[in-house]
């Protein structure tokens, strides 16, 4: 690797150091002012007396950050490696939008995605320890995941046999006008959403309503509880390696 590339890596890759600190904490403020741009930019009287000039300033720092990409594959020991990357995929993702809009307008405030970038902070204030949390948490819910679509398949038979029975009771005079938007209207009344933009009329109706909410609230704690247990789970103790020759532990061998 030549002096620049070196260079090149050790600000944009290695925040251990001030040039490399300095770099990611700047990235991190424009990071957030584009997405404050954007958001500001769907507001329609932002948007009606000062369009263009967030426009302009997205544009802006959309460029500078498909420069900083370009640098990240140049320095990079592995650029496809780095493309491939979890981190990779994102720093793509957020100057797409922008590009996009140009030709599909609306399509640039998808830019929001950039604020996954400001998971680079745990990198920046040395937290990547507590990385590990969300690493248990992760392998919590592999490990249940078997419980997990279980459970699922169970809600999907009874959101689809309940909307389904609603749609018998109720018809499209109560405004269940088919079996989607009865299997709807069941889904949202059993995770306790309740829209109410359509609610059974009829004695009967509201008999079935009222179990499925009952139901519901008990359901609601069963995927936190599934999760939790296995997040309690001890580990399993590592095995004590045994040499393969005289049969003992690897620790015991003088």
């Amino acid at each position: 690797m030549s002096i620049l590339r070196q260079k090149i890596y050790t600000i944009i890759f290695e925040s251990d150091t001030p040039a490399g600190k300095a770099f990611d904490l700047a990235l991190i403020f424009f990071i957030l002012l584009s997405v404050v741009l954007v958001m500001l930019d769907s507001l329609p009287d932002m948007h009606d007396r000062w369009g263009i000039w967030l426009l302009g300033a997205e544009l802006l720092i959309t460029i500078l950050f498909t420069i900083e990409y370009a640098l990240r594959l140049y320095c990079a020991r592995r650029p496809l490696r780095y493309a491939g990357s979890f981190f990779g995929i994102v720093d793509l993702l957020a100057i797409i939008p922008t590009y996009a809009g140009i030709f599909a307008p609306g399509l640039h405030f998808l830019a929001t995605i950039r604020i996954l970038r400001v998971l680079r902070i745990f990198r920046i204030l040395n937290m990547v320890q507590f990385m590990g949390e969300g690493n248990s948490l992760w392998l919590a819910l592999k490990r249940s995941r078997h419980k997990i679509a279980v459970f699922l398949s169970t809600v999907l038979t009874v959101v689809v046999f309940v909307g389904s029975l609603m749609y018998l009771i109720e018809g499209a005079e109560g405004g269940f006008t088919s079996i989607p938007k009865s299997i709807y209207w069941a889904i949202v009344t059993m995770t306790t959403v309740g829209y109410g933009d359509i609610a059974p009329k009829t004695p009967l109706g509201q008999i079935v309503a009222s179990l499925l909410m009952v139901v519901g609230y008990g359901i609601i704690a069963v995927p936190t509880g599934i999760v939790t247990s296995e997040m309690m789970r001890p580990k399993a103790p590592a095995q004590d390696e045994i040499c393969p020759c005289c049969g003992r532990k690897l620790e015991e061998q003088p």
